[in-house]
């Protein structure tokens, strides 16, 4: 049977992000991919001209849709908008029979809001510890914990005190580092360190929806996770590296890139 992936996220019509990149994501690793929507945006490569939360009671039963009758093996959330629903959202995943990757989208690659400050303070409180993963870039793992976070150590400080506050395992994505983009798993006992060369080019929209959704897909194929993110690392890396130059902006990855294994 082939292996289902859920990701419960905010839509980009110019397909680039959000749960379209995820399902075009889950498609490429041979994943059936399914989507809850939270939130719609107004959107292209060039500017978030409008961000509108669905209602809680709307968001969650689409969920219960979708477990009710095709349950995934994994399933990921990105950006849940406000508060209230992240609280909707973390109550419901405690039934999950599942890995959860968080994603806490906090702030849209042309800088707009994407998560009220509520929420943020709701993801620490609520939607952390129920996180088989939690993987956040330098910026949200700086507002989740209250550091400044600039080189390797001080992600390995926040990756610590991530997973105190309840995230199974913690992957720290270092892309804005200024050597390397080197990324940071903690699994409580373990660490594992991804680097890869920093790529010249402004085509970056989607990257991080794409990484994870290459993590939660490999998942719900019953991949180890160690496993599962070397290899989405490495999709990512190739999808940056061939990104197909479209729109005026901040253009969409290769979702087209192949994966090493499915």
């Amino acid at each position: 049977m082939i292996p289902v992936a859920l990701t419960i996220a905010g839509s980009d019509p110019s397909g680039g992000a959000g749960l379209q990149a995820d399902l075009k994501t889950f498609h490429q690793f041979g994943v059936y991919g399914e989507a809850v929507v939270t939130l719609i945006t107004a959107q292209n490569t060039r500017c978030v001209y409008l961000v509108d939360p669905l209602p809680a009671n709307l968001v969650i039963r689409q969920l219960r849709a979708v477990l009710e009758d095709i349950p995934p093996a994994a399933a990921k959330t990105g950006a849940l908008g406000n508060a209230e629903l992240v609280q909707a959202i973390a109550e419901a995943s405690a039934d999950f029979q599942f890995p959860l990757v968080v994603d806490p989208v906090m702030i849209s690659k042309h800088g707009v809001r994407l998560l009220s400050e509520e929420g943020t303070c709701a993801i620490v409180e609520r939607l952390i510890p129920r996180a088989f993963l939690l993987m956040p870039n330098l910026q949200e793992a700086s507002a989740l914990t209250a550091r400044v976070i600039e080189n390797l150590e001080d992600m390995r400080e926040a990756a610590r005190v991530l997973h105190q506050m309840g995230a199974q395992a913690v992957l720290i994505k270092g892309g804005h580092l200024p050597d390397t983009a080197t990324d940071l798993l903690f699994t409580g006992e373990n660490w594992h360190e991804f680097p890869a060369p920093h790529i010249q080019t402004r085509h970056t929209h989607g990257t991080g929806c794409t990484f994870s959704a290459a993590i939660t897909a490999q998942l719900a194929a019953g991949v180890p996770l160690e496993t599962a993110v070397a290899r989405a690392k490495r999709f990512i890396t190739e999808a940056i590296a061939s990104s197909p130059g479209l729109g005026g902006g901040a253009g969409p990855v290769n979702h087209h890139a192949r994966p090493e294994d499915k």
